[in-house]
């Protein structure tokens, strides 16, 4: 009986160590997420479990929370949402109430907003060695602890009121080589603070640039200064110009209701005009090294308009003379248009007789045919040029000779139509051609010895 109740005793034990052993492994399982190591001046109330937040919502769990060597809280939070396992050096986190019983969270920012252009910052390397090895450390001075409204309510209570007292007592004595420590705490409690030490810090760094900007604003309000009689004005106009916007209320708060609709629309435009504006910078610097000859050249434009003026009031009478001429030949234009409309083929025909004329070399065959007909009617011998051919000028070249000369072959009678001529009549025509008359042969002769020489007439 002793022997089975030690088997089962032992059986027992295996099963506790086994079942310890699976939730030592569930628990390295829920380890192998992403794990950030967050220090915190106290983290009273927090414990493993409890969530953790970014924007409100729940991206994790804290996993442990213990001491470290200088009586700081460490803050183990298993980040199980994928698209928050990417904490940045400037990462923050502080502790929240989660409910009126006392129960707390934790609220992250993987990290901080920034504007345009802004680099971003780069992740947090995990731990090489020693305590929370692997782990993403977020130090103690970015991270805060506020006082919780139920510690606040206690304090009124016995006997927290009556340690109250005697803390605040003891306060200077206990707190007095242990200002600097008490400050990093004071800032740390309060995130606003921490925000405003920063502010103060880039402040520090931009005091040669704030000093310059109080120079310049010294100058830029010297001729503000000189002029206050005008902003006075302003404002007294800027106030009836209020009361004027006042009155058209509803139609402003229309129109603040349509600016975000406006303002998303313009938002392509923006852009489009922002690269635009990136693209013409060197024109621009252009311009500006050409800004002398440009202020010479806007300076000599007012005597040139000057000077011109009279020209373009001249040309102005013309253009009134000639609107009227326009409208008196407006008729003429019409008619011309009318005729030229039915020209157009055989324009476009001439115009194609004259390329074709050209392409085939008509111009040189017209000048090399006149230059070979010239030469074969003219001759050359040796004293001089003469012409082949010649035109006899004499009564019998009238068309219209109806009577009969000796020195003619042959003459036109208008009557001898040859219906009604007999046949003796067209004898003696023959007869009469075919008898050259004696002087005419004489004056041939005497004609080719006087152009052709006498050699040539033997």
């Amino acid at each position: 009986m002793r022997r089975a109740w030690l088997a089962f005793t032992v059986v027992v034990l295996v099963l506790v160590v086994a079942v310890t052993a699976v939730a030592a492994g569930g628990g390295d399982d829920d380890g192998q997420g992403y794990r950030v190591r967050a220090i915190f001046d106290n983290a009273s109330f927090l414990i493993p479990g409890e969530d953790v937040k970014v924007g409100g919502v729940i991206v994790g769990k804290i996993a442990e929370v213990e001491l470290d060597r200088d009586n700081k809280a460490v803050v183990v939070l298993n980040i199980t949402d994928p698209g928050f396992q990417d904490f940045r050096q400037d990462a923050t986190c502080e502790v929240g109430l989660q409910s009126l019983i006392g129960e707390q969270f934790v609220e992250c920012q993987p990290t901080q907003k920034r504007g345009e252009g802004v680099t971003v910052a780069p992740t947090i390397k995990p731990i090489a060695s020693g305590p929370g090895k692997g782990q993403h450390l977020i130090p103690v001075e970015r991270t805060s602890s506020p006082v919780g409204p139920d510690l606040l309510a206690n304090i009124m209570r016995v006997p927290q009121r009556e340690r109250l007292r005697l803390i605040v007592a003891e306060l200077g004595t206990g707190l007095a080589g242990n200002g600097p420590e008490l400050r990093d705490v004071i800032q740390r409690a309060n995130p606003t603070l921490q925000q405003a030490n920063r502010l103060v810090e880039i402040l520090a760094n931009q005091n040669r640039t704030i000093a310059s900007l109080v120079e310049q604003s010294d100058q830029a309000l010297a001729p503000l200064a000189e002029r206050r009689g005008d902003l006075a004005g302003f404002i007294r106009t800027s106030g009836r110009t209020a009361a004027a916007a006042a009155e058209q209320g509803e139609d402003l708060e229309r129109n603040f209701v349509l600016l975000p609709t406006f303002l998303r629309e313009l938002k392509p435009a923006a852009k489009r005009i922002g690269a635009l504006s990136d693209q013409i910078g060197p024109s621009v610097a252009n311009l500006s090294a050409q800004s002398t000859s440009i202020n010479a050249a806007v300076t000599q434009l007012g005597p040139f308009s000057r000077a011109a003026t009279p020209a373009l009031l001249s040309l102005g009478d013309v253009a009134e003379r000639g609107r009227k001429t326009f409208t008196r030949i407006d008729r003429l234009v019409t008619q011309l248009d009318r005729a030229g409309t039915p020209l157009a083929p055989l324009a476009k025909d001439l115009a194609e007789l004259g390329s074709d004329f050209d392409r085939t070399g008509g111009i040189a065959n017209l000048m090399r045919l006149l230059y070979y007909y010239t030469g074969s009617l003219n001759g050359k011998d040796g004293m001089a040029h003469y012409q082949r051919t010649t035109v006899f000028t004499s009564n019998c070249v009238d068309r219209k000779l109806t009577t009969e000369i000796d020195a003619c072959n042959g003459q036109f009678n208008p009557d001898d139509t040859g219906a009604d001529a007999t046949d003796e009549d067209a004898d003696t025509r023959s007869v009469s051609r075919a008898a050259p008359a004696g002087g005419t042969a004489e004056r041939t002769k005497a004609t080719l010895d006087t152009l052709l020489g006498p050699e040539a007439t033997k």
